[in-house]
């Protein structure tokens, strides 16, 4: 029995041997392939590139508020830290009211009798020493509270971390709160 030979079109369709096996393209077929606009962007381009990038940065914005771990700086992310904010947040500190009687003490500053300006400046300087007590105490307490919850795995820094969010209003506070006043950490 004779066998029928492979279709000569398949064969012809397979390139043998060396070269590259298609015909040059000409110059004006290169020019165009490489033709593109003068100015890549368009005005709507850019604006939907605005405005995507602005609704990023609201959702990080409000994650970070929210205390989402994914959208927090690395300074506050992890359990401890979570843990070191909610003791934190749960309780009462004089340096919240450091900024609002800093501003007294200006305003005070302006009034022309000198033993005012004075005792201002006396009684703001004495409450500023209350807060660095409150903060050394707060920092001890915190890594105490660290040390029994995490055991000898605690990160470095805690202490420090508590103490200067203890000087911030509460309302300024980022991450926001998780925890009411009084509160205790989950």
């Amino acid at each position: 029995m004779a066998k029928n030979p492979a279709a000569p079109d398949a064969a012809a369709d397979v390139p043998t041997g060396p070269g590259k096996h298609r015909p040059t393209p000409s110059r004006a077929e290169q020019e165009a392939a490489r033709k593109r606009p003068l100015v890549a962007d368009t005005k709507e381009a850019r604006a939907r590139a605005k405005a995507e990038l602005a609704s990023q940065r609201e959702r990080a914005r409000i994650g970070m508020a929210n205390g989402e771990e994914k959208y927090l700086p690395v300074r506050d992310r992890g359990p401890q830290r979570r843990f070191v904010r909610d003791l934190v947040d749960g309780g009462w500190h004089p340096g919240e009211l450091l900024m609002p009687l800093m501003l007294i003490v200006i305003l005070l500053s302006l009034v022309p009798n000198t033993a005012i300006v004075y005792y201002g400046f006396a009684a703001l300087w004495l409450y500023i020493l209350v807060v660095v007590v409150d903060m050394i105490i707060t920092s001890v307490r915190v890594k105490k509270a660290a040390r029994e919850r995490f055991g000898d795995r605690t990160e470095k820094g805690l202490g420090w971390y508590a103490g200067m969010r203890t000087i911030q209003m509460r309302f300024m506070r980022l991450p926001k709160p998780q925890v009411k006043r009084g509160g205790r950490p989950v």
